[in-house]
């Protein structure tokens, strides 16, 4: 697998507002970019010098980069944010940076996960690290929205009930979640859409547990996982670290696959080695490693 870098500033991003028409003119006119006497003066400068609409207009200074890549976003179906739009952690670069090196990094994974295990029939997969801050959870997230951004109905687990991140993440307040599922105490309805990603949802660790493994050795979480499967195209699982308890282990055995996640400069080679070997036995495939840099 590549090493994905660490996520930097957020970028800036286009709104979807039911824009009419599909041409790269339209969609500036309709957001507003430019003004209808502008396009007359683009379409001078465009004929005159042999260019595309949006580098025309681009040349006038009637327009930047960041604005062809919002329109190129629209006409091409492929949803992502303005800083502090959706209130989402601003490290979540896949939302608001995508087409940075480092979302360029995460859609590569994502392809390979793609052809090496869920074209294989496989709908689940846990993403962990060894140890804690390591950068799984924020890796997590970031490839649940790329795996949505491919249009692929897309679940994300938070199965870290010791330390959950992603209500935070994902700016979800006070909702039950899967320890509460798994308690009786809740149902699916737990689960929530993230509106900025059509394709995507989030089911947070609810309730903090005195009993996290328990509730994950539970009939409950295999039936739930089944049905979850169902569902969904790809339900990403974010799971404790592997030193933090032994329900990092249970959930990646049931969800039948793992992602390795380990930081640059702290997580050590041989540690990496002997998760896999531990998950190798009890039946989990270790279907890759990822190096992060945060």
């Amino acid at each position: 697998m590549e090493q994905l870098i660490t996520p930097s500033s957020p970028a800036t991003v286009l709104p979807i507002n039911n824009l009419n028409g599909s041409s790269i003119g339209s969609i500036l006119l309709d957001m507003g970019k430019i003004k209808p006497e502008d396009a007359e003066r683009i379409l001078r400068q465009q004929k005159e010098k042999g260019l595309r609409f949006g580098d025309a207009a681009k040349s006038l200074g009637l327009i930047t980069d960041v604005d062809i890549e919002q329109v190129l976003a629209h006409q091409f179906d492929y949803p992502y944010l303005q800083p502090g739009q959706g209130n989402f952690a601003p490290e979540l670069s896949a939302a608001y940076k995508p087409f940075s090196k480092q979302v360029e990094t995460l859609r590569a994974i994502r392809s390979q996960l793609m052809l090496r295990w869920f074209a294989n029939g496989h709908k689940t997969l846990a993403v962990a690290s060894v140890n804690p801050g390591e950068g799984a959870s924020l890796f997590a997230a970031n490839l649940a929205v790329v795996f949505s951004q491919l249009g692929e109905q897309t679940l994300l687990v938070d199965a870290n009930m010791r330390t959950p991140r992603q209500h935070q993440i994902f700016n979800l307040q006070g909702r039950q979640g899967l320890s509460d599922i798994l308690a009786g105490r809740a149902d699916q309805e737990s689960i929530a859409k993230v509106n900025s990603f059509v394709d995507l949802s989030v089911l947070q660790a609810g309730t903090l547990p005195p009993n996290p493994q328990e509730l994950i050795s539970r009939n409950a979480f295999d039936e739930l996982n089944r049905n979850l499967a169902s569902r969904f195209d790809a339900v990403i699982y974010d799971v404790c670290a592997f030193s933090a308890g032994a329900d990092a282990m249970a959930v990646s055995v049931r969800a039948g696959g793992v992602l390795l996640v380990a930081r640059k400069d702290m997580t050590s080679l041989s540690d990496i080695s002997k998760v896999a070997e531990q998950l190798g036995r009890v039946g989990a495939v270790v279907v890759g490693s990822v190096m992060v840099d945060y």
